[in-house]
Protein backbone atom coordinates (compact mmCIF):
# COMPACT_ATOMS: atom_id res chain seq x y z
CA UNK A 1 0.00 0.00 0.00
CA UNK A 2 1.14 3.54 -0.35
CA UNK A 3 2.48 5.55 2.43
CA UNK A 4 -0.42 8.06 2.55
CA UNK A 5 -2.89 4.89 3.27
CA UNK A 6 -1.06 4.30 6.57
CA UNK A 7 -3.66 4.83 9.13
CA UNK A 8 -3.16 4.53 13.26
CA UNK A 9 -3.14 0.36 14.73
CA UNK A 10 -1.82 -0.91 11.35
CA UNK A 11 0.89 -3.60 11.48
CA UNK A 12 3.69 -2.47 9.20
CA UNK A 13 7.22 -4.11 7.86
CA UNK A 14 9.70 -1.46 8.13
CA UNK A 15 13.82 -2.21 7.90
CA UNK A 16 13.24 -6.30 8.10
CA UNK A 17 10.85 -5.28 11.31
CA UNK A 18 6.99 -5.13 12.36
CA UNK A 19 5.79 -2.36 14.21
CA UNK A 20 2.77 -1.14 14.91
CA UNK A 21 1.50 2.24 13.79
CA UNK A 22 0.83 4.29 16.84
CA UNK A 23 0.21 7.82 15.18
CA UNK A 24 1.12 9.26 11.67
CA UNK A 25 0.34 12.33 9.85
CA UNK A 26 0.35 13.89 6.77
CA UNK A 27 2.44 16.77 6.11
CA UNK A 28 2.04 19.26 3.03
CA UNK A 29 3.91 21.81 3.28
CA UNK A 30 4.12 24.91 1.07
CA UNK A 31 7.37 24.46 -0.33
CA UNK A 32 8.99 20.74 -0.80
CA UNK A 33 7.29 16.84 -1.23
CA UNK A 34 4.39 16.29 1.05
CA UNK A 35 4.91 13.05 3.41
CA UNK A 36 3.72 10.67 6.16
CA UNK A 37 5.34 11.21 9.71
CA UNK A 38 4.79 8.43 11.77
CA UNK A 39 5.18 6.97 15.06
CA UNK A 40 5.69 3.71 15.41
CA UNK A 41 6.55 0.83 18.12
CA UNK A 42 8.71 -2.41 17.54
CA UNK A 43 6.60 -5.50 18.14
CA UNK A 44 9.59 -7.74 19.19
CA UNK A 45 11.82 -5.11 21.60
CA UNK A 46 8.35 -2.76 22.16
CA UNK A 47 10.91 0.46 21.26
CA UNK A 48 9.77 3.15 19.96
CA UNK A 49 11.04 5.17 16.92
CA UNK A 50 9.93 8.41 14.36
CA UNK A 51 9.89 7.11 10.63
CA UNK A 52 8.87 9.70 7.60
CA UNK A 53 7.80 8.40 4.48
CA UNK A 54 8.13 9.77 1.41
CA UNK A 55 3.66 9.57 0.18
CA UNK A 56 4.63 7.74 -3.04
CA UNK A 57 6.48 5.36 -0.92
CA UNK A 58 5.25 1.75 -0.98
CA UNK A 59 5.17 0.56 2.77
CA UNK A 60 4.31 -3.45 3.40
CA UNK A 61 0.62 -4.29 5.34
CA UNK A 62 1.37 -7.39 7.47
CA UNK A 63 -1.38 -9.25 8.51
CA UNK A 64 -2.27 -11.05 11.73
CA UNK A 65 -3.68 -14.30 12.93
CA UNK A 66 -6.00 -13.21 16.23
CA UNK A 67 -7.23 -15.84 19.09
CA UNK A 68 -9.14 -15.16 21.57
CA UNK A 69 -7.08 -15.59 24.63
CA UNK A 70 -7.67 -14.71 28.40
CA UNK A 71 -5.36 -13.05 30.74
CA UNK A 72 -4.35 -15.42 33.59
CA UNK A 73 -1.79 -13.73 35.95
CA UNK A 74 1.29 -12.09 35.70
CA UNK A 75 4.71 -12.80 37.30
CA UNK A 76 8.48 -11.17 37.34
CA UNK A 77 8.84 -13.52 33.76
CA UNK A 78 5.79 -11.84 32.10
CA UNK A 79 2.00 -11.89 31.48
CA UNK A 80 0.74 -15.36 30.83
CA UNK A 81 -2.70 -15.92 28.84
CA UNK A 82 -4.74 -19.01 27.81
CA UNK A 83 -6.21 -19.92 24.41
CA UNK A 84 -9.75 -20.19 25.30
CA UNK A 85 -10.61 -23.41 23.16
CA UNK A 86 -7.25 -25.43 23.69
CA UNK A 87 -6.22 -24.35 26.86
CA UNK A 88 -2.76 -23.69 25.64
CA UNK A 89 -0.67 -21.39 27.51
CA UNK A 90 1.36 -18.48 26.46
CA UNK A 91 3.35 -15.65 28.09
CA UNK A 92 4.18 -12.28 26.50
CA UNK A 93 6.90 -9.63 28.08
CA UNK A 94 6.45 -6.14 29.44
CA UNK A 95 7.87 -4.67 26.62
CA UNK A 96 6.08 -6.82 23.86
CA UNK A 97 3.13 -5.30 25.23
CA UNK A 98 3.69 -1.88 25.71
CA UNK A 99 0.54 0.01 27.12
CA UNK A 100 -2.33 -2.30 27.04
CA UNK A 101 -0.31 -3.95 30.08
CA UNK A 102 -1.82 -0.91 32.42
CA UNK A 103 -5.40 -2.44 31.57
CA UNK A 104 -4.94 -6.19 32.12
CA UNK A 105 -6.94 -7.80 34.77
CA UNK A 106 -6.81 -11.24 35.63
CA UNK A 107 -9.80 -13.72 33.74
CA UNK A 108 -10.00 -10.96 30.82
CA UNK A 109 -10.31 -11.72 27.67
CA UNK A 110 -8.09 -10.15 24.74
CA UNK A 111 -7.62 -10.93 21.34
CA UNK A 112 -4.09 -11.74 21.21
CA UNK A 113 -2.29 -11.16 17.57
CA UNK A 114 0.26 -13.70 16.05
CA UNK A 115 2.58 -13.47 13.19
CA UNK A 116 4.05 -16.64 11.53
CA UNK A 117 3.09 -19.02 14.72
CA UNK A 118 4.47 -16.30 17.28
CA UNK A 119 2.95 -13.94 19.61
CA UNK A 120 3.20 -10.60 19.48
CA UNK A 121 0.84 -8.75 21.44
CA UNK A 122 -2.69 -8.17 22.29
CA UNK A 123 -5.75 -6.21 21.54
CA UNK A 124 -7.73 -4.37 23.73
CA UNK A 125 -12.02 -3.56 23.54
CA UNK A 126 -12.16 0.56 23.35
CA UNK A 127 -13.39 0.89 27.11
CA UNK A 128 -12.34 -1.59 30.18
CA UNK A 129 -14.34 -1.55 33.56
CA UNK A 130 -12.35 -0.91 36.50
CA UNK A 131 -12.88 -0.44 40.22
CA UNK A 132 -11.79 2.28 42.09
CA UNK A 133 -10.46 1.77 45.09
CA UNK A 134 -8.51 5.07 46.42
CA UNK A 135 -9.73 8.70 45.56
CA UNK A 136 -10.58 12.10 47.88
CA UNK A 137 -14.22 12.65 48.93
CA UNK A 138 -16.20 14.22 46.56
CA UNK A 139 -15.90 18.18 46.23
CA UNK A 140 -19.53 19.59 46.27
CA UNK A 141 -19.47 23.32 45.11
CA UNK A 142 -20.89 25.20 42.19
CA UNK A 143 -18.62 25.89 39.58
CA UNK A 144 -18.90 26.09 35.96
CA UNK A 145 -16.31 24.10 35.11
CA UNK A 146 -16.12 20.18 35.85
CA UNK A 147 -13.73 19.15 38.74
CA UNK A 148 -11.56 16.35 38.33
CA UNK A 149 -9.53 14.26 40.98
CA UNK A 150 -7.10 11.60 40.67
CA UNK A 151 -8.40 7.69 41.60
CA UNK A 152 -6.34 4.68 41.95
CA UNK A 153 -8.14 1.83 40.27
CA UNK A 154 -7.55 -1.72 41.34
CA UNK A 155 -5.01 -2.77 38.78
CA UNK A 156 -2.59 0.71 39.96
CA UNK A 157 -3.52 2.46 37.13
CA UNK A 158 -4.31 6.19 38.50
CA UNK A 159 -7.25 7.71 36.16
CA UNK A 160 -8.62 11.75 36.40
CA UNK A 161 -12.51 11.38 37.24
CA UNK A 162 -14.96 13.57 38.15
CA UNK A 163 -15.70 14.55 41.46
CA UNK A 164 -18.78 12.80 42.16
CA UNK A 165 -17.01 9.61 41.61
CA UNK A 166 -16.70 7.58 44.98
CA UNK A 167 -14.14 4.82 46.05
CA UNK A 168 -15.63 1.38 45.44
CA UNK A 169 -17.54 2.45 42.20
CA UNK A 170 -17.10 0.87 38.61
CA UNK A 171 -15.99 3.14 35.91
CA UNK A 172 -15.09 2.45 32.63
CA UNK A 173 -11.89 3.73 30.83
CA UNK A 174 -10.84 3.88 27.71
CA UNK A 175 -7.41 2.03 26.53
CA UNK A 176 -7.15 4.08 23.71
CA UNK A 177 -6.04 7.33 26.23
CA UNK A 178 -6.62 6.37 29.12
CA UNK A 179 -8.88 8.54 30.23
CA UNK A 180 -12.29 7.77 32.50
CA UNK A 181 -15.40 7.47 30.25
CA UNK A 182 -18.04 6.96 32.54
CA UNK A 183 -19.80 5.46 35.41
CA UNK A 184 -20.17 1.29 34.44
CA UNK A 185 -23.53 0.26 34.93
Amino acid sequence: MKATNIRRGNIIRHNNGLYRVLSMEHVTPGKGRAHVQTKLRNLRDGTQTEVRFRSSDDVEKIALETKEMQFLYDDQDGYHFMDTTTYEQVMLTGEALGDPVKYLLPEMTVTMEWFEGEPIGVELPPAVELRVVETAPGIKDSTAQAQRKPAKMENGLTVQVPSFIEEGELIRVSTIDGSYAERAK
